[in-house]
């Protein structure tokens, strides 16, 4: 059950998941503010929750509102410019719940103060249904009541996980939040190739959808690792095999993988300033 009172700074896609999700776990529209500058137009979930309180800008918050959590879901890009203007706020000490990727808790202390309790989260998009993982790490400031707070707030759309070294959030980044780019890649790849293997376009495109998540469901299902399912559909010799070989193949689709993973790390540490 979530409780409290939340300001929410950004409404794009994942901040629209996370409302839904904290609406299916019982909180009240009337408990969240949102400032969103492109307006209430921009957040289909409004029509669902007329009760919602959406702001174009930080001035327009009443000043008598005060939230037992800020969660940022802003561009990275924008951040040095907006994140300033919540500066008030760590006055009232509520927990700062960032999703923005590269943004370290030393940009936040420099942009609202030394004693700011910032939580970085990184969630991934299957959180608009509910499968997302986020990795959560929290500066000392942060409580222990604060900190359960942001694990109830970020299971609501899936899986929780916290590391306690901020240089691994980097890493996390192009591993998990970016994730699923990579599998969205495979896919189109997979749909492509069947294309030219003779398969009609929308019998490649069946075929790859329905291959990609159902073999993620099952390795969500499985408690065999990825490596010992990839073995069990892999007969000696066979069909499988044979594709197989070209993708291990030397440098093959790990190395492509760890080098993908690797430039998304950098971006990420790039992103911090």
């Amino acid at each position: 059950m979530i409780e409290g009172t939340i300001l929410l700074v950004g409404c794009g896609k994942m901040g629209q998941a996370l409302l839904q999700g904290w609406f299916k776990d019982g909180l009240s529209p009337v408990d969240v503010m949102i400032v969103e500058p492109a307006g209430r137009a921009s957040i289909p979930v409004c029509e669902q929750h007329r009760a919602l309180s959406v702001l174009a800008k930080a001035s327009d918050i009443p000043r008598d509102f005060r939230p037992d959590v800020v969660i940022f879901a802003i561009k990275p890009q924008v951040a040095a410019s907006v994140i300033p203007d919540y500066a008030p706020f760590v006055r009232q000490h509520p927990v700062l719940l960032s999703i923005l990727a590269g943004k370290t808790i030393d940009f936040f202390k420099t942009h609202l103060g030394a004693d700011a309790a910032v939580v970085r989260a990184m969630p991934n998009t299957p959180a608009a249904i509910g499968k997302g993982i986020s990795v959560l790490m929290a500066a000392p400031e942060v409580s222990p009541e604060q900190r359960r707070v942001c694990d109830v707030l970020m299971k609501a759309v899936g899986q929780v996980t916290w590391v306690t070294d901020e240089t691994l959030m980097d890493a996390v980044t192009a591993v998990s939040g970016s994730g699923p780019a990579y599998v969205f890649l495979l896919a189109e790849a997979l749909a492509d190739a069947g294309r030219a293997a003779g398969l009609a376009p929308e019998l490649a495109e069946q075929l790859a959808r329905a291959t990609v998540a159902g073999s993620g469901a099952l390795l969500d299902h499985s408690t065999d690792s990825a490596a010992v399912l990839r073995q069990n559909v892999t007969s000696p010799n066979g069909t499988t095999a044979a594709a197989l070989a070209v993708l291990m193949k030397n440098p093959g689709l790990e190395k492509l993988m760890i080098d993908a993973v690797a430039a998304a790390t950098q971006r990420s540490r790039e992103l911090s300033g």
